[in-house]
């Protein structure tokens, strides 16, 4: 097997379904459903905005600084089961707060969990910090500001929510910030919105990366901009297709990309919510066009030690 790299995996999207229902136990949280109905997304959930109302249990869970690294932990065991040697997660420290949890204390609590698995397993990892496109500029400067603070334990910044409702030019200040001290970049853009939301991420705010990506194809420009700077698209076929994004498997541009010369990479984005594996994202791949997106995504990784 090819080794493997997750570059787009959303830490609360990824908790195990059995470690979910045991916290909820843990901390006296009822659950009004079983568990695997209220944290995975059905076939036809038809929108990225009902797929992330599936990530609210998991939130509501993961307020305290042991949930947080027990997660972290178990996604690198996860990872390590999957065949991936080097893997990024990314969250939005600033969502754990409920209880009282800072958002240093919640960086702290992933970077310290995604080390004990890294003990565990030998499994790299990085870390990357969301700001999140509903929220305000005040609050992603913030976000960034935390992730300067552990630039020693994050490897990114990412802008991350609903890109048909909300835009990433007012974010500008927080990315310009991450630049400015050497952090590497990615934007969620071209999954719920069209190629416009693509250069936006790119001349705007620097993405280095593009979570998703899959609405570039009609724009012949964008793509050779995508060609030439080789700016990475981290793609996550199945989630793609539970949003809407891509009407089914058989029409996902991951591969003809892949075969056009664009830095095409393949991710799982949330493991739980999208009930999936890199195993299963490969599906139907040749050997040799998963040995190009991995040499893609291990080219694109952020952490470089």
């Amino acid at each position: 097997m090819t080794p493997r790299y997750e570059l787009h995996c959303h830490l609360d999207g990824s908790v195990r379904p059995s470690t979910i229902a045991d916290l909820a136990r843990r901390q006296g949280i009822t659950l009004e459903a079983p568990v695997e109905q209220l944290v995975t997304a059905p076939a036809g959930c038809g929108s990225l905005g009902r797929f992330l109302t599936y990530i609210e249990v998991p939130l509501q869970v993961l307020q305290t600084p042991d949930a947080l690294s027990r997660a972290a932990r178990e996604l690198v065991e996860d990872w390590s089961a999957d065949g991936v040697v080097y893997g990024e997660t990314r969250f939005a420290p600033q969502q754990h707060g409920r209880q009282g949890m800072t958002i240093d204390e919640a960086v702290e609590a992933v970077a310290e969990g995604l080390a004990a698995g890294e003990a565990a397993t030998g499994v790299r990892t990085g870390l990357l910090l969301c700001c999140m496109r509903h929220q305000t500029p005040e609050q992603s400067l913030a976000v960034a500001e935390t992730a300067l603070r552990h630039r020693d334990k994050v490897a990114g910044l990412d802008l991350a929510g609903d890109e048909l409702l909300y835009a990433a030019t007012p974010h500008r200040a927080a990315f310009d910030l991450a630049h400015a001290a050497g952090l590497p970049c990615t934007v969620h853009a071209g999954e719920a919105a069209g190629p416009e939301s693509m250069w936006e991420a790119i001349d705007v705010l620097g993405a280095r990366r593009i979570g998703h990506g899959v609405r570039c194809t009609g724009d012949s420009a964008l793509l050779e901009r995508l060609r030439r700077d080789r700016i990475a698209l981290d793609m996550c076929p199945i989630s793609n297709v539970l949003t809407g994004a891509v009407a089914g498997m058989s029409e996902h541009p991951a591969i003809p990309l892949l075969e056009d010369g664009l830095a095409v990479t393949i991710s799982t984005d949330t493991r739980t919510t999208a009930a999936t594996t890199l195993e299963r994202e490969f599906a139907g791949w040749t050997a040799e066009q998963e040995k190009r997106a991995q040499a893609n995504a291990a080219e694109a990784a952020f952490r470089r030690n």
